[in-house]
């Protein structure tokens, strides 16, 4: 059975998010490159983006973000690793098990896997894809990025776009 949720909006009217694409950058802010995720949604705000796609700063928000993926019926998740490729290196995978996120970075919040072991256990979850970009470690209380990662943020909001695009095309 196939649920639709609808959002109340500022104005008290609903709206079915299920045929929208979510943009959800994860990371830590105060991290340096660890949050990576929100520094491309901050700048995806900035630009002027098709009606089915949204995007959010899901920061270290951990099992607060689980409503928000019954909300939509595509997700693009965007997070930092450190999987020993180099910094900046960026993928994109349709993961079909909570083994195939990234660990969490930082030792203080809920890490993106355990979040999706949770999502796993529930009867409705969206269609998920995560693009990770390579980080070399992580920097206490510094915000900006370093210039490998830096240098990529617009070449990953394009192949977001792309692939969003794709998404929509095929609903």
């Amino acid at each position: 059975m196939e649920h639709k949720i609808n959002i109340c909006s500022a104005d008290n009217t609903f709206e079915d998010k299920s045929n929208k694409i979510l943009v959800l950058g994860i990371g830590n802010y105060l991290m340096g490159d660890e949050g990576v995720g929100v520094h491309i949604v901050q700048k995806m705000e900035k630009r002027k983006l098709p009606d089915y796609l949204e995007v959010l700063d899901g920061g270290t928000g951990g099992f607060f973000l689980m409503p928000v993926f019954d909300e939509y019926g595509s997700v693009i998740m965007i997070d930092a690793t450190m999987d020993g490729q180099p910094a900046g290196t960026i993928k994109i995978i349709k993961p079909r098990f909570a083994s195939d996120y990234p660990n969490a970075l930082s030792v203080h919040d809920v890490g993106l896997r355990d979040m999706i072991e949770a999502l796993y256990l529930r009867e409705k979850k969206p269609e998920i894809h995560l693009m990770t970009i390579s980080v070399k470690g992580i920097q206490p209380m510094v915000v900006g990025l370093t210039p490998e990662v830096e240098k990529v943020i617009d070449n990953a909001i394009e192949q977001i776009l792309n692939l969003a695009e794709k998404i929509h095309q095929t609903k």
